[in-house]
């Protein structure tokens, strides 16, 4: 089923793009699901008349294909019967010979005897890229294997760091803060970083202000949620309590709101209940944490770690402190990254291609707690939020997620609750809102949709419909 989708999304594409008269100058793959897009083309130039290397020339030089994550999962990967049967004989048609044809998806490395869809995508395109500098990286290791006589830091997959659409995930109330800050014309202005840079001026007490409205627009969100439920569907009290019935207003809330991966360890906090008690329910300095998220319909790890985490929810000992959040959809996630005070992100590295919760989170003035993976390697500056080290890849995983949890405790307890809790007698953090001005500044500075489109504009698409030749040919194995 999955190959027969792939076939129809491929060519069915480009073939709805002909009827509708449109005739693409570049072609952009996101991952492997697009890969028979790039065949569709070389078989309509060959059939056609163009001989199949020059049409393979063709469509190389015209398509960009960018692979989104490191994860073995993400990559499609067939039988070749799976897609023969789908495909039929494509390769007659091409003027390819049936093993010249499946070899466009061999993994030289692998030798399974399988079509492997993004080394098909890779064979296919000129321009290739990751979504990080550190997805870059990871990148050339993992499909280096196809260029055998390069070094890793040699072959030819860049990069582009992903970004987000800041009208779509910046609140309008914080707009609003900007605008009579900087102009209403600021969103016209986000190119330029000193814009950016304005935002450290901002009154404290203005965008604390504003922070705390948008804190209290989550929490009365999630009450309504919880009120709304069905009374068949509350069995319990606890039931109540762990859709987050009785979160507090003023105590520091950490936000975890993604899909549930087992990489993304949801969990890690969960590593020492008893620490994780004593964090929480501290008289004094109270913490929350709120989760949200679904899980792959296939991952069945992924579920069963979602579940863990909601049978934390219902424990007492942690005192309605932990919430899980239902029916997670894209509203929901505008008002956690809006109205969260810390956003927490721990994936096991190197495994998170980018991230860019913690970019809409940022934007809004919400500092982040992060692994070194993804976006935060090169976002993190020591004054937007926190890192957990980068660990050794090749420990065992119960080792890394131990050495993590360990770092994650100390950072809480040493540093991100007493900052959150040092007040002014006006009751202002300013040490916390320098970081909130800092996250805004990172977030809207470099990591915006409109960044990421120019930068493929500019370094991929222009390039192409130029005819630039890339820098570097194809895989050689």
């Amino acid at each position: 089923m999955r190959v027969r989708q792939e076939w129809i999304l491929g060519v069915g594409g480009v073939r709805v793009l002909r009827a509708l008269g449109y005739d693409p100058a570049v072609w952009h793959a996101n991952e492997g699901h697009a890969t028979f897009m790039l065949v569709e083309r070389v078989r309509e130039l060959v059939t056609c008349g163009t001989p199949f290397h020059d049409a393979l020339r063709s469509v190389r030089a015209t398509s960009v294909f960018t692979t989104h994550t490191p994860v073995p999962a993400g990559h499609d990967t067939f039988s070749l019967e799976q897609v023969e049967q789908c495909t039929g004989p494509v390769w007659q048609e091409m003027g390819l010979s049936r093993e010249d044809w499946f070899h466009l998806g061999h993994h030289s490395a692998l030798d399974d005897h399988c079509f492997h869809m993004p080394v098909a995508a890779i064979r296919l395109s000129a321009r290739l890229n990751g979504v990080s500098r550190r997805h870059g990286e990871e990148c050339r290791r993992m499909w280096g294997r196809l260029w055998p006589d390069r070094e890793t830091a040699q072959v030819p997959i860049r990069y582009v760091t992903n970004g987000v659409h800041v009208a779509t995930w910046m609140a309008n109330l914080l707009v609003a803060l900007l605008s009579s800050h900087l102009g209403q014309d600021w969103p016209e202005r986000m190119d330029d970083p000193a814009l950016w840079h304005r935002i450290l001026d901002l009154d404290d007490a203005e965008l604390w202000a504003v922070h705390n409205k948008l804190k209290s627009h989550l929490m009365r969100s999630i009450r309504e949620r919880a009120r709304r439920r069905p009374l068949d569907q509350w069995k319990e009290a606890s039931h109540l309590v762990g859709a987050g019935i009785l979160l507090d207003q003023h105590a520091l809330t950490i936000g975890f709101g993604r899909r549930f991966a087992t990489y993304k360890r949801a969990d890690l906090l969960f590593h020492d209940p008893n620490r994780l008690q004593r964090l929480l329910v501290n008289p004094w300095r109270p913490v929350q944490i709120l989760f949200a998220g679904k899980a792959h319909p296939a991952d069945q790890p992924g579920k069963q770690m979602l579940q863990r985490v909601y049978r934390h929810t219902q424990e007492r000992r942690f005192e309605g402190r932990i919430a899980f959040i239902e029916d997670y959809e894209m509203h929901l996630a505008h008002r956690l990254v809006q109205g969260v005070d810390l956003w927490l992100n721990v994936p096991r590295a190197p495994f998170e291609a980018c991230g860019t919760s913690g970019m809409k989170a940022g934007l809004n003035g919400v500092p982040q707690l992060s692994t070194l993976d993804g976006w935060w390697r090169e976002g993190y500056d020591g004054h937007n939020g926190w890192a957990l080290p980068p660990t050794d890849r090749n420990a065992a995983a119960e080792a890394v997620d131990a050495a993590d949890a360990e770092t994650l405790y100390h950072l809480l307890e040493e540093q991100v609750v007493p900052l959150f809790y040092d007040r002014d007698p006006q009751g202002i953090p300013h040490g916390w809102v320098d970081k909130m001005k800092h996250a805004i500044c990172t977030a809207g500075a470099r990591f915006t949709a409109q960044r990421m489109v120019r930068q493929y504009v500019t370094e991929y698409y222009v390039p192409a419909i130029r005819g630039e030749p890339p820098a570097d040919g194809p895989p050689t194995a």
